[in-house]
């Protein structure tokens, strides 16, 4: 998998850039281009039920993202791994995949990073929503790991922490 044995660098755009629960050597700003951030993604444990599914994030077609890329050591390559696999492949919802991100700091190195996208064909998949169906369900959403209003709001301040905002989390945010 991508150079079993060299340092890993993770490419997170939601929950990963506020609570990435990994060790890590370096925490930077990083764009990823072709795909965007998307609450397309609904969920059936993290901030949800079957029954009552909340919405989170995924990467999905076009556009671009900004968001964070994690410098993990060679050592702890495996480890991070399988956590993110146990932590984002729950009902198997993403892709697990290398994309190229650039990183936001002098020179703008390009990296390849491990970053999850959603699966069109999954049944959990959203696709586009409009903003008050969104609305909608964010609020009534809870699941494992708490509301998910509060998910998009930790979401938001992660996107305003790194100086930039999301027209629809945003908007989202507000009526929160």
């Amino acid at each position: 998998m991508d150079h079993e044995n060299s340092e890993l660098w993770v490419f997170g755009y939601g929950s990963l850039m506020w609570r990435p629960g990994f060790d890590y050597v370096e925490r930077v700003p990083a764009r990823l281009i072709g795909l965007h951030r998307s609450l397309c993604v609904y969920s059936h444990v993290h901030r949800g039920t079957p029954e009552r599914p909340g919405l989170v994030l995924g990467l999905d077609r076009g556009g671009a993202c900004r968001g964070i890329a994690y410098r993990v050591a060679a050592e702890k390559r495996g480890a991070t791994i399988a956590y993110l696999r146990e932590r984002e492949q729950v009902t198997s919802v993403y892709l697990e995949v290398f994309r190229r991100v650039t990183l936001e700091r002098p020179g703008g190195l390009a990296v390849r990073a491990v970053t999850y996208v959603v699966d069109r064909g999954h049944t959990q998949y959203a696709g586009r929503l409009s903003l008050d169906q969104q609305l909608h369900i964010v609020r009534q959403g809870h699941g494992q790991s708490g509301a998910n209003p509060d998910y998009v709001k930790n979401t938001v301040q992660s996107i305003e922490d790194q100086g930039f905002r999301d027209a629809g989390l945003h908007w989202l945010a507000a009526r929160l």
